[in-house]
């Protein structure tokens, strides 16, 4: 005897579910559309490697770190609080850093330093 295709149940047997109606539901839940933490921890290591005027790069670095920790930790202001002190300590050691080298170079082309030759 010969089976065609259409013929053949694909599968004869009974569902374990069949006749109930079965619902599946999956929850998301989503966090409110709040902008990231910033901890600024490559530009305090930045600041702290290579500028670092009046260990204000030491400092800001430590606090980048804070920063990093609270917001492992959860805890969300903490975090956005030492991210800002971070911020505000990198802009004050960066624009110190500038000026200091602004003005040592403008006391060489005037004249006021003069780096004296000892051969």
């Amino acid at each position: 005897m010969e089976y065609r295709a259409d013929q053949v149940p694909m599968n004869p047997g009974v569902y374990p579910y069949q006749g109930q109606q079965q619902v599946q539901s999956t929850v998301i839940t989503m966090a409110p559309n709040l902008p990231p933490i910033r901890d600024h921890l490559p530009w305090s290591i930045f600041n702290f490697a290579y500028l670092n005027c009046c260990c204000l790069g030491f400092v800001a670095l430590v606090f980048s770190v804070k920063s990093r920790d609270r917001k492992v930790v959860g805890d969300v202001e903490g975090a956005r609080q030492y991210g800002s002190t971070a911020r505000a300590l990198n802009i004050a050691d960066t624009v110190l850093c500038i000026l200091t080298f602004i003005i040592i170079i403008s006391l060489l082309i005037t004249g006021v330093i003069a780096i004296k030759d000892y051969n």
